[in-house]
């Protein structure tokens, strides 16, 4: 396999220059830039981010102008650029109550303080192809509300009445992990598989989403609330014996609300599925919740009978990056091992067709 490998670094090379060829395109046309990567095609930069567990909309746009718009790629490449950073301490939690909605939207209320938010979303329009993009024809400028009433929280109003279980309890004396650091071990806390389902592939959990609501899952969902905005971030320094802003991300975060009818150490109440992601990504927030409440089977006594409530099963094949990897690996070369493959059933053909000969030779001497 050296000799071949050695061999091919000629073609190689040639199909990296071929590869950049390819990724220019038409040398009359202007290249495009990664501000317009930014600007017209933020949520592919979105989903990047998210996947690459890294805030960082240049950088994901390179990403995704380098991969030629193939986002598992892209986000390959920009989750292999953040393990060169350094890691100089951990944020405090961000606080989603205080967050700047630019949109929310509720399934459950009609009416909400702070109001139905529809904002920037592809819901309302008519899924027809629109000549008039391929032209660089004037957009209006948009209508937006002002800053009024507090955009009150679903799950609060509920959590007022005693009929939603609380928000984000973990065990008493329990340390948040990090996926990032620490090798993946089952059964997994809730904290940990949240942060593997927020960088887990989208498609993928749309999937285990889709079936919960199938069948292959006791969920019934509500969209308690699904907002989109922005939140400031915050990192305690000890010298200064307070937490210091250090600027805002935009996220997308998800409370879907189940049923659920009380067990012998819970009364009957709402259960939460949760979701928060980079970016403006309502259906990964979503899906993302769906499976988050599929998962919580050891809370609530329940049993598990579907793909999506098995952590081990959702965990171990949510990450888009090793499931790549794995994949097209075998593209690499296999000579050796295929040989042996081949040495092998050419063996077994040969002594199953001498045991057929001999079958028949048998049934010919019976014969007469």
């Amino acid at each position: 396999m050296y000799v071949a490998v050695k061999g091919g670094e000629a073609a190689i090379a040639n199909a990296h220059r071929l590869l950049a060829d390819r990724r220019r395109g038409d040398r009359a046309l202007p290249a495009i830039t990664i501000d317009q990567v930014v600007e017209q095609l933020g949520l592919a930069v979105d989903r990047v981010m998210a996947e690459a567990s890294l805030y960082d909309r240049a950088l994901a746009a390179l990403a995704v102008r380098q991969a030629r718009g193939d986002m598992i790629e892209a986000i390959f490449i920009l989750r292999a650029y953040r393990t060169t950073l350094p890691r100089f301490g951990y944020c405090e939690p961000v606080d989603t109550a205080k967050m700047k909605v630019e949109r929310r939207v509720s399934a459950t209320y009609k009416d909400l303080p702070g109001g139905q938010l529809l904002g920037p979303t592809f819901d309302y329009t008519h899924r027809l192809l629109d000549p008039s993009l391929i032209g660089d024809e004037p957009v209006d400028e948009p209508v937006l509300k002002e800053p009024g009433e507090h955009v009150t929280r679903v799950s609060d109003i509920l959590d007022g009445e005693g009929l939603i279980e609380g928000d984000g309890q973990m065990p008493e004396g329990h340390v948040a992990g990090d996926l990032t650091r620490e090798p993946m071990e089952f059964p997994m806390a809730r904290d940990l598989r949240l942060q593997a389902l927020a960088r887990g592939d989208e498609g993928f959990l749309l999937a285990l989403a889709y079936s919960t609501q199938r069948g292959y899952g006791r969920t019934h969902p509500f969209v308690g609330e699904v907002r989109i905005g922005e939140v400031e971030v915050e990192l305690e320094l000890p010298e200064l014996g307070f937490a210091v802003s250090l600027g805002v991300i935009r996220v997308t975060e998800c409370q879907m609300v189940n049923q659920f009818k009380g067990s012998s150490r819970q009364p009957p109440q709402f259960t939460r599925g949760y979701g928060l992601v980079f970016g403006q990504s309502e259906r990964k927030a979503m899906s993302m919740s769906l499976v988050d409440r599929a998962l919580r089977t050891d809370e609530f006594d329940e049993d598990i009978v579907a793909p999506a409530q098995d952590q081990e099963f959702v965990i171990s094949h949510a990450d888009n990056v090793q499931a790549t990897g794995f994949v097209e690996h075998l593209k690499l070369p296999h000579y050796v091992d295929f040989q042996a493959e081949l040495d092998l059933v050419r063996r077994m053909r040969r002594e199953h067709d001498a045991a057929q000969a001999g079958a028949k030779d048998g049934m010919k001497e019976a014969a007469e």
